[in-house]
């Protein structure tokens, strides 16, 4: 089971570093959304890379529509990824849905993890009385309806929104792997993300933690961010990186990159 997921999830390990670092990218992207990051961490780092369950890049028949109803699964197959390859320590970077999922493994497996580097990262999208997490349910309805009338439309319309900056090879680059994705999987876990509420577990996080948010991003207002820092259990920072996007990784790799290192020396 453990080794055929390893290949069924693509799981890379590259770098001849001694310290492990683990890249787990967000909906929409798989681990090629690292590419222009990894030649920072090469050197010292063994850089664990894989392909969430969802991802284009992954064989669709994986996907088990009555597995993957909750987070739970995807941290199962994390931590499945990190005892396979026989992981006792490591510092995991996670983007949107992946941060999530990171803060999820650590509240289960704190011994593991050394520090959790949360892009983009949001315990609840939908707004709620005291809380502003950016989206009124209807609009998600919206959202919905559009990508089950017309997936391609929609992922030519959200693409763009979503790199926020205007940087062409990012949408192109967004676009190609959000299109990969099957679009019955693709609407499934954007239910999923939307309708997720993890405000409540915050709390139990005990690994230190650094939160990394654009100034813009159509995802996640900057107000969740702070949300994070005062919620978790743990110590926590935030680093605000004055560009716009939910995707970093992809617009403004180099920039990200230095603020990866950084977070990870402290």
């Amino acid at each position: 089971m453990v080794h055929s997921l390893l290949e069924a999830l693509n799981v890379r390990v590259v770098g001849s570093g001694e310290k492990i670092l683990v890249l787990a990218h967000g909906f929409g992207t798989d681990q090629s959304a690292w590419q222009r990051i990894l030649p920072f961490f090469l050197r010292d780092y063994r850089v664990i890379l894989y392909d969430l369950v969802c991802a284009g890049s992954v064989n669709p028949d994986y996907f088990d529509f009555r597995r993957y109803t909750t987070l739970d699964a995807y941290v199962d197959d994390l931590l499945h990824i990190l005892d396979a390859l026989g992981v006792d320590r490591c510092a995991y970077v996670g983007h949107s849905v992946s941060a999530m999922i990171g803060i999820l493994a650590a509240i289960r497996r704190p011994e593991l993890f050394t520090k959790l580097i949360l892009i983009g990262a949001s315990p609840r999208f939908l707004n709620d009385q005291d809380y502003h997490g950016g989206f009124e349910q209807a609009e998600i309805e919206k959202v919905f309806s559009a990508m089950e009338a017309n997936y391609e439309a929609w992922v030519k319309g959200f693409a763009p929104l979503a790199v926020g900056a205007d940087v062409p090879a990012a949408v192109r680059e967004f676009s190609r792997t959000l299109f990969n994705m099957r679009p019955d999987i693709s609407l499934f876990v954007s239910r999923q993300v939307f309708n997720s509420d993890l405000r409540g577990v915050l709390g139990l996080v005990k690994v230190p933690c650094c939160i990394i948010q654009t100034a813009k991003d159509v995802s996640v207002p900057t107000s969740v961010a702070t949300y994070l820092k005062n919620h978790l259990g743990g110590r926590s920072t935030v680093q605000m990186l004055n560009i716009e996007g939910h995707l970093p990784h992809l617009s403004a790799p180099a920039l990200l990159a230095h603020e990866l290192r950084r977070a990870l020396s402290r």
